[in-house]
């Protein structure tokens, strides 16, 4: 009785927070002085077209190294609590997969990596960017272990090129103090012409990096799933 009795209280009390809250919202239909700046001086100071995207690499680039560590976090706790053995265990043969599947895998996954990597290597001029790009890449993964159960992706190889690519993140960001105006600042790197590939200075090396990093945390999770979900004698 006495626990229900708490449960009303702190749901009317919630309940009370958020009618406070919407009855007190007003829109506001002009720009904060700093998205005012980012309007204004942003294309010239990033040299990038899509500037939504570069601000999160560039002006926040700090908040992206913590997103990107969040998910590195995510990824493990995974992997630790999926964790199996395999000693001694016999797997049932391999499931048949669909003629489709299979035709579709072999079709389409060339094609969804190469389009995950033009998401991430042109973020800064189209949308997308690292986060999109990797997801991209690991759906990939995902036809693949749909085509094939039995299927394997390199624990070894995925690791090697999570760590390499989110050592290189964090080196290019120390490399903006050092060299520019402050972390992860693209100016180590000539702006080049505006509009091109080869433009905005450091951020599209960035943004590869942070797709190949997404990418295989993300590939590392499925992989986990996969193991788990494996049918045994």
């Amino acid at each position: 009785m006495i626990r229900n009795f708490f449960i009303i209280l702190i749901i009317a009390g919630l309940a009370g927070v958020f009618v406070s809250l919407f009855w007190e919202f007003g829109a506001s239909d002009t720009l904060t002085p700093l998205a005012t700046h980012y309007a204004n001086n942003g294309a010239a100071e990033v040299g990038a077209p899509n500037l939504v995207t570069s601000i999160v690499v560039t002006y926040r680039g700090l908040d992206t190294l913590g997103e990107v560590t969040i998910l590195f976090l995510v990824a493990a706790i995974i992997s630790f609590f999926l964790k199996v053995e395999k000693k001694g265990q016999k797997m049932a043969p391999p499931r048949v997969s669909s003629e489709i599947i299979l035709t579709a895998s072999k079709l389409l996954v060339p094609v969804v990596l190469v389009l995950g990597i033009y998401v991430f290597v042109n973020g800064h001029l189209t949308p997308g960017g690292g986060f999109q790009g990797g997801a991209i890449i690991a759906t990939a993964f995902v036809l693949l272990l749909m085509a094939n159960p039995r299927f394997e992706l390199n624990h070894r190889i995925i690791a090697a090129v999570e760590s390499v690519s989110g050592m290189a993140f964090v080196l290019v960001g120390v490399l903006g103090i050092l060299l520019a105006g402050g972390f992860l600042d693209n100016k180590i790197l000539p702006l080049g012409h505006f509009g091109k590939l080869f433009s905005a200075g450091a951020i599209p090396i960035i943004y590869s990096l942070v797709g190949l990093k997404v990418g295989s945390e993300l590939s590392n999770i499925l992989s986990n799933f996969q193991d788990v979900q494996k049918d045994e004698l």
